[in-house]
């Protein structure tokens, strides 16, 4: 089918280059020299008519047949010239010209395009996209296959030992919730994503029914970290269970639109991901990601016509706030501070925000005097962008600047 459509378009192009040499070769134009030339030669008839009727005397008839006789001349020339003109190079020049042309991209398509490739409908790869989808390695597979150690946070040797000693504790008593988000958090901060998986979702067996759809999202989201990136048949079993919690979870959301991604399925992804887009705020996690990539998904998911919605700003301090501030005495403005930063961080363990609050949380936190609480709130966003190493950096600038890094 492919071949036909191209040989069909082939002959609708090469006719319509040729058509106007086709029509000059079968229905030649009549130059402007051909109709003077007629013209001409009534006029010597009629001064013949008129000289035989009396009208004219014979002196004033020879000088008009001289001067029409010079312009005839003169209009036989121009048209043996225009008949020249017209009759050109005729087919043999436009026709090499396409040859080449025809040859010269044959020959580049044959070289750099796949000319053995065979139909691919729309149903037929969808079947192919299923197939792949059924075929993808489980989380102990993806886990074995995921060599790339993951992010880790500086630990001082203190730290460590307590550590080491919530390990201990928690491998004693398995069935101890509060220790296995502890060891969760922890392993995440120290790389250790296979550990930080098995604690994520120790969580969730043992809430039961009880678990959140934001327990179940956290589970997908570090079993995803821990695959590489690939989301396995688990962390989608994961995903979809935190839908069912709550359907409107965003960060399960995002992690559905992902994953119809991964299965060749862009038309499936874009609707989830331009209501996530459309919804905000702009500085939840998911947003930058699906900004970098929406336009060319709505490409393949067959709407050219999307346009993204632009960013909108982030709301800061009202004018009240700003003016209640300036009447505070140093204890209470620094009250008001230490408000402020916990509610920022309460937002950020909650619903995520871009690294620049992170980064934000973590000076802030240094500035009223928590600089171990800004560590360990470092380390929690080292692991949260470590696979965005544009977004790491901005963390990191952000400890630098606040003098935690070494």
């Amino acid at each position: 089918m492919f071949w036909i459509i191209c040989a069909a378009m082939l002959a609708v192009v090469v006719l319509s280059i040729l058509a106007p040499f086709l029509r000059q070769q079968t229905e030649p134009a009549e130059p402007t020299a051909a109709y003077d030339l007629r013209v001409y030669r009534d006029q010597l008839r009629e001064v013949d008519r008129d000289l035989d009727r009396g009208v004219i005397e014979p002196t004033d008839a020879e000088r008009l047949r001289v001067e029409i006789g010079r312009k005839v001349l003169e209009a036989d020339r121009a048209l043996q010239k225009a008949q020249a003109a017209s009759r050109g190079p005729g087919l043999v020049v436009p026709g090499i010209a396409l040859a080449a042309v025809v040859g010269i991209s044959a020959a580049m398509y044959y070289r750099i395009g796949a000319p053995g490739m065979p139909d691919a409908p729309i149903n037929a790869r969808i079947a192919a996209a299923e197939a792949r989808h059924a075929e993808r390695p489980s989380q102990s597979e993806a886990e074995a296959a995921n060599t790339a150690p993951g992010p880790r946070a500086e630990v001082s040797a203190d730290d460590m030992a307590l550590i080491e000693r919530l390990r201990e504790a928690v491998a004693r008593n398995p069935n101890d919730i509060q220790g296995q988000r502890f060891l969760l958090r922890y392993e995440s901060a120290l790389g250790n994503l296979v550990a930080a998986r098995q604690a994520a979702q120790q969580v969730v067996t043992l809430l039961g029914a009880d678990a959140t759809a934001q327990d179940h999202a956290a589970t997908a989201a570090i079993m995803i970290e821990a695959a590489g990136g690939t989301i396995t048949p688990e962390a989608e079993a994961e995903i979809y269970n935190a839908l069912e919690k709550d359907r409107m979870n965003s960060e399960a959301r995002y992690m559905a639109g992902l994953q119809q991604i991964q299965a060749g399925r862009p038309d499936r992804a874009f609707p989830v991901w331009a209501v996530l887009l459309a919804e905000g705020p702009e500085n939840a996690p998911w947003i930058a990601p699906i900004r970098a990539i929406i336009n060319d998904l709505a490409w393949f998911a067959g709407e050219p016509s999307y346009e993204a919605p632009a960013p909108r700003p982030l709301p800061g301090p009202d004018a009240d706030a700003v003016a209640a501030a300036e009447d505070m005495t140093p204890e209470e403005r620094q009250q008001m501070i230490s408000g402020m930063v916990e509610q920022l961080e309460t937002r950020l363990a909650t619903q995520g925000g871009t690294p620049e609050e992170w980064g934000r949380l973590i000076f802030s936190l240094t500035t009223i005097g928590r600089s171990d609480h800004a560590r360990n709130i470092w380390s929690e966003a080292q692991a949260r962008f470590a696979q965005t190493p544009e977004a790491l950096q901005i963390v990191n600038d952000a400890a630098d600047r606040a003098g935690l890094a070494p």
